[in-house]
């Protein structure tokens, strides 16, 4: 059975992830915390699935270096599918450079080393599978999502250049790029209480509040999906036989895609923000 890596699967996307994967694949799954890791065993014993949990966070090089190292040493990683990252709102005059560097930390300079860190021992066995979960927020700048969108902005542009250059020695890298997932993403937000805040001396303060509406619009909760959907999506890539690059997991993610891919000048994409922040 193919040996699999999966980061960041405390909940969410990757929790789906590592419980379906399981079933095809051995497993070993990465949390940040023992709750997390007993929480993700009893699941998987009721789903009647084996999978290894390790705890390891991301941004600490020596942890991830150590557990690619170990998992070489038992026979190599296959499959490496890199969930883990967080969300970060608020526009950039008023989030501290700490946070801004927070994100980029955990969403694009973590997921580049654990990616690097496998790609020596694909390189040298001729085969390996890398997946990435991205968002169409790693396409489509949004308002108040500075932080994030540049940190998902970076992973892209990482994996995208490294495609065909991973492919000369037999190695496949995809993107998934999930439009709105009912998780609890939201509720982890950094930043999230300063744009909640309802200060009314923010400049920003109106902006704030339309971009808030629109999150509960009725075309946004259309495109809401589960995170079992986009397990479905990357249990589909790693099925798939020649994977593309790049993969919306919906209709909705599709459109939304699409808008920025055949906008040349980015007005239209421009237009289409822009109307989540104007009266």
């Amino acid at each position: 059975m193919a040996r699999l890596l999966l980061t960041g699967a405390s909940s969410g996307i990757g929790e789906a992830a590592a419980l379906l994967l399981a079933a095809d694949f051995d497993v070993t799954a990465t949390v940040r915390s023992e709750v997390a890791r007993d929480a993700l065993l009893a699941k998987a014993a009721e789903a009647e699935v084996t999978l290894a949990v390790e705890l390891v966070d991301v941004t600490h090089r020596d942890a991830v270096t150590a557990l690619i190292a170990k998992l070489d040493q038992e026979g190599g990683i296959d499959v490496l599918v890199h969930n883990a990252g967080t969300g970060y709102v608020g526009t950039l005059e008023q989030l501290s450079e700490d946070l801004l560097r927070e994100a980029m930390e955990v969403n694009f300079f973590g997921a580049a080393h654990v990616i690097k860190s496998v790609l020596s021992a694909m390189r040298q066995r001729g085969a390996g599978r890398i997946v990435a979960v991205s968002s169409v927020g790693g396409v489509v700048g949004q308002p108040f999502n500075d932080a994030y969108c540049a940190a998902k902005f970076a992973l892209e542009g990482l994996c995208e250049s490294l495609a065909p250059v991973a492919a000369t020695v037999g190695i496949s890298l995809s993107l998934v790029e999930p439009g709105p997932v009912a998780t609890n993403f939201m509720a982890n937000l950094q930043g999230l209480g300063d744009v909640l805040s309802g200060d009314p001396d923010d400049p920003y303060a109106s902006a704030k509040a339309n971009y808030l509406a629109r999150l509960s619009t009725p075309e946004r909760l259309s495109g809401m999906q589960t995170s079992g959907d986009i397990a479905a999506v990357i249990a589909k890539i790693l099925a798939a036989e020649s994977p593309a690059l790049r993969y919306q997991t919906s209709t909705w993610s599709e459109a939304f895609v699409a808008t920025k891919m055949s906008d040349l000048s980015g007005a239209t994409t421009l237009a289409m923000t822009g109307s989540w922040v104007n009266d």
